[in-house]
């Protein structure tokens, strides 16, 4: 007979078997597993499986998620059921999965004394000076929500994150570094006090059908290293697609990063919708694609950082980077008065680097204001080509 998968509950009362396919092609429990858990199989009995057989490991509200991940190997599965669990939770095993039943599972910081707290300010600084759930290692310290961290040449991957919410952590909701192959899908990340979903020093992440809103910087960063300069990072085809990002600083950043897609994502309400930011490392940033996004109403206003002015009323901007495309996407009613607003908007780095052999065509821009569409760089062979709008700075080009 052949073993289907291997089923644990890790609460009070843990039952542990093993299931068989039986001839017909139904699958029955082995002796002493309870009949009870064979819905719960289901969930896995039709998935590809390694060599040793993959685990389903159960965790109920109030209970650990990180002893979970600590238990877990290659190919297991974590099932939080809804309620809510207290503080960060480290991923540095491939192949593991955590999941969710929706957004009524939520991950959220704890204090110093274990207890869950939501997204207060208190919180958030017991969390960045390493108060909370101690298991959580290096992802407690700082402050982020779930990590999925590798080392420098090692990797971790095929990690999936799925079908939960991460909510009001005091950095990252979901931060992945040194990574290949990891899957951020269906999770909401909103009041977290930097990234919503965070990718740094990684490659082939897919970022799919997350909603990332109220976070204090992006709701979706992709870049080379969060923290540090040098060139940009190929991401060997990462995609973010089918996200809505909404009420951030900015809805997604993609900084020092080359080939990857932005794509089918609504982004709108935020200070700034898509930056796409390269400076003078070298390899440049760049060599990616933005396209059929709607970006709409970024109107919120975010004060300068220090570092960049105030944002609002930004749609896209492109600020040093290269052989970038941006098309089909749909720019709306993006409204302000600070020095990148508009629809699309080519604009110089603050480091110096101008934009270069950028291509925006076969948008719809409309009612962005003070113009649907500008070049405030002046890089070389940037082009605008069969674009709808109705203003360009400086007046006189075309669309």
């Amino acid at each position: 007979m052949k073993i289907v998968s291997i089923v644990e509950n890790v609460g009070d009362g843990a039952v542990k078997g093993r299931w068989e396919l039986m001839p017909s092609g139904r699958a029955r429990p082995s002796s002493g597993i309870a009949v009870g858990v064979l819905a719960t199989s289901v969930l896995v009995a039709g998935a590809a499986l390694p060599a040793q057989a993959a685990s389903l490991k159960i965790v109920h509200p109030g209970e650990s998620v990180q002893q979970a991940v600590d238990r877990a190997h290659p190919g297991d599965t974590i099932l939080l059921l809804p309620g809510t669990y207290r503080g960060s939770v480290l991923v540095s095993v491939s192949g593991v999965t955590i999941r969710g039943m929706g957004s009524a599972t939520v991950i959220t910081p704890a204090d110093d004394a274990g207890h869950a707290t939501g997204a207060g300010p208190a919180s958030r600084a017991a969390q960045a000076t390493g108060g909370g759930d101690p298991v959580g290692g290096d992802c407690t310290a700082p402050g982020h929500g779930i990590c999925v961290h590798g080392t420098a040449g090692h990797r971790v991957t095929d990690v999936v994150i799925e079908s939960l919410t991460v909510s009001g952590f005091p950095k990252n909701g979901v931060s992945g570094s040194e990574t290949d192959r990891m899957t951020v899908r269906d999770v909401l990340v909103e009041d977290n006090g930097e990234e919503g979903i965070s990718q740094e020093k990684s490659t082939r992440g897919l970022l799919v059908g997350n909603r990332a809103r109220g976070n204090g910087q992006a709701g979706v960063f992709v870049t080379n290293i969060a923290y540090g300069e040098g060139g940009a990072i190929d991401t060997a085809g990462t995609v973010i697609i089918g996200n809505k990002l909404t009420g951030n600083r900015f809805g997604a950043v993609l900084r020092r990063a080359r080939n990857l897609a932005l794509e089918g994502n609504v982004i709108t309400g935020n200070c700034s919708g898509v930056f796409v930011v390269g400076d003078e490392g070298i390899p440049r940033g760049g060599a990616l694609t933005v396209r059929d996004n709607l970006v709409t109403a970024n109107n919120k206003y975010c004060a300068s950082d220090g570092r960049l002015p105030y944002l609002q009323g930004i749609g896209i901007v492109l600020t040093g980077v290269e052989d970038t495309v941006v098309t089909r996407n749909v720019i709306a009613g993006n409204v302000g008065a600070s020095p990148m607003s508009g629809g699309v908007v080519l604009f110089r780095s603050f480091r110096g680097g101008p934009d270069t052999g950028n291509t925006i065509t076969g948008n719809v821009a409309t009612g962005n204001k003070p113009a649907d569409m500008a070049d405030r760089d002046g890089g070389p062979r940037n082009t605008f080509s069969r674009n709808v709008c109705h203003t360009f700075e400086p007046a006189g080009r075309l669309c």
